[in-house]
């Protein structure tokens, strides 16, 4: 046993680095060359740009593999292990990711277009700038949080795409409107923060929120009809309170 770690130790020293699993090598051998490789063990696995359309990946162990930029295009990925995988800017569109282990997985930037989610708990991966994210994955909640997050980091576009996300979901999500309205606001669009602070006025009322729903019209009728500036408060002073308060009841939501 001395002899044999002595043997790998002297190896490792002048530069040469054993596979952690020889079969490791083949499996991706084989998935190039043939885009079949279910249940493979790909672990750490660098494919990056690899061209894999249809390649069927049912139960492989992809953890930590980098994929970045891929055509997966189509792809079965039933039940493999993306723990840790970054899929970022990957061609996703049309595969089978049921019940895919999503956990710390990279989504960024990647076409999830009739990509299939089912029994995947997307709210484990990474998936800002995501394109086609079906309606059926994640919650109204788990965006409305990302966009809150992405607020307080003034990413005011990254908030608003999570906004929209909300609502897709959730079309009557009012503070949701409010919350792209700040977001819009921040970014200059006052006619948009005015189209979304009305529509969530609106929605306050139905829903019987008579003091939400003032505030919105309030932001909504300061922004089409701004204060003259006077000494000591005007536009300003008014849309910091307004919006101060505003702010200070949907961070609580």
């Amino acid at each position: 046993m001395m002899r044999t770690n002595l043997s790998i130790a002297a190896l490792m020293s002048i530069g040469i680095i054993l596979p952690a699993q020889a079969e490791n090598l083949e499996h991706v051998r084989q998935l190039l060359a043939t885009k079949q490789c279910p249940n493979c063990e790909l672990t750490s696995s660098g494919l990056v740009l690899a061209q894999l359309p249809g390649a069927n990946l049912a139960g492989a162990n992809l953890a930590g593999a980098n994929l970045s930029q891929a055509n997966l295009a189509g792809a079965n990925l039933t039940g493999a292990n993306l723990a840790g995988a970054t899929l970022s800017g990957a061609n996703l569109a049309g595969a089978k990711l049921t019940s895919a282990n999503l956990q710390g997985t990279d989504l960024t930037r990647s076409y999830l277009v009739g990509a299939d989610l089912t029994g995947t708990q997307i709210e484990m991966a990474l998936i800002q700038g995501a394109i086609g994210l079906p309606t059926t994955a994640g919650t109204p909640e788990m965006f409305y949080q990302m966009a809150m997050e992405a607020g307080k980091r003034k990413q005011y576009e990254r908030a608003i795409e999570n906004f929209n996300q909300v609502l897709v979901r959730k079309p009557d999500s009012a503070p949701a409107l409010i919350g792209r309205a700040m977001a819009r606001l921040e970014l200059g669009d006052e006619k948009g923060a005015v189209q979304d602070s009305e529509q969530a006025a609106a929605l306050f009322e139905q829903q019987g929120d008579a003091s939400s729903a003032k505030s919105a019209t309030t932001l909504a009728q300061t922004l089409k009809n701004p204060p003259k500036a006077r000494s000591g408060g005007g536009f300003g002073q008014t849309l910091i309170n307004v919006v101060g308060g505003l702010l200070q009841m949907f961070l609580m939501r």
